[in-house]
């Protein structure tokens, strides 16, 4: 089969491209500069979240977490958006900038946190506690977004929470580990959901402990969805951003990182003179965190998803109104968040 292949009949708007083998596919440096020449053509803007290949990050127009991928999103005048990220995250796009087109390499590249919580399943949780505001992680769906008050990404959760009236009890989800956090950083108490980041809740204690055993002039620094023992430990919590602003910041030299391994690509950049090390996780054979879903996407998806422009997210224009409110009170109360 070859480029004739009839996109119309296939089942790409559902589970993305698969067979690779069915297309031509430019190799190396061409594949690279025909995704290019794409994006020139279709006046095309790539966003790619610091946890993608390091070969899509270093294509990307923008770099950056959930909230400045949003941001992005929201502020760009490119007519298609090709989002390298997991599907929350093309969603998320889509709500906020509904005339673009966007597309997402690889529609199987999910979340463990979006799948585990469901709109219905937090419309029960408010029955239970009907005078609580439901703040809600950027990690989840366009319906659980739908029925929340407000979104939050762990760069501005924080800054968020705190903006919340005193006299409602606040219902989090789907990320406990991160409700947790936040509740010890802001005293407010949490109604938390039971939901987790597979990767984040990987790492090893035993194995970490030994890490900074053998190198005691080393930093450990965690994403806040990770489990309470490892940010018990660590010397810095932060988002995405904010572990990279610290690395490349601090006069540290050595640093054992507890987050989606994926982020390594750019600290090097950041801080080419300082030792980063992965922090190790359960499985031995596996010595490093890494999101299967995250790296579903490649080059060679990214080519197809320009040149055919699909997969495309759509969105039900009244689930997409409803998912922008709790977004838009997001952006509106983090705009002084880096």
């Amino acid at each position: 089969m070859n480029e004739n292949f009839n996109i119309a009949k296939s089942n790409l708007p559902v589970k993305g491209f698969l067979d690779l083998k069915d297309f031509l596919i430019p190799e190396g440096e061409e594949l690279k500069k025909a995704i290019l020449e794409l994006k020139k053509e279709k006046n095309a803007v790539i966003l790619a979240h610091y946890y993608q290949p390091a070969e899509i990050q270093d294509i990307a127009d923008f770099l950056g977490d959930s909230l400045q991928l949003a941001r992005q999103a929201k502020e760009t005048n490119a007519d298609m958006i090709a989002f390298c990220g997991v599907h929350f995250m093309a969603e998320a796009a889509k709500i906020l900038n509904p005339t673009k087109k966007v597309v997402l390499p690889d529609t199987l590249a999910g979340c463990s946190l979006a799948d585990n919580c469901s709109g219905e399943g937090l419309r029960e949780m408010r029955a239970k506690y009907p005078n609580s505001l439901v703040a809600t992680y950027i990690n989840c769906n366009a319906e659980t977004k739908a029925e929340s008050d407000v979104i939050v990404t762990s760069s501005n959760a924080e800054t968020i929470i705190n903006s919340l009236p005193n006299d409602r009890p606040i219902i989090f989800a789907p990320d406990k580990n991160l409700g947790r956090y936040l509740s010890k950083k802001t005293g407010r108490e949490m109604i938390l959901w039971d939901g987790s980041c597979i990767v984040h809740e990987a790492f090893s204690m035993e194995r970490i402990a030994k890490q900074m055993a053998e190198n005691p002039d080393a930093k450990l620094i965690a994403h806040p969805e990770s489990e309470k023992p490892v940010l018990d430990l660590a010397h810095f919590i932060g988002s995405t951003s904010a572990l990279l602003n610290y690395v490349e910041k601090d006069d540290c030299q050595k640093f054992i990182i507890a987050t989606e391994d994926g982020i390594l690509h750019e600290m090097k950049k950041r801080a080419p003179h300082k030792t980063l090390i992965p922090a190790l996780v359960t499985d031995e054979s596996c010595n490093c965190s890494e999101c299967f879903f995250m790296k579903r996407n490649t080059l060679e998806k990214l080519y197809l998803c320009l040149k055919y422009e699909l997969p495309e997210i759509t969105m039900d224009e009244e689930l997409r109104l409803k998912a922008l409110k709790p977004i838009e009170l997001m952006m509106e109360l983090s705009k002084n968040v880096k």
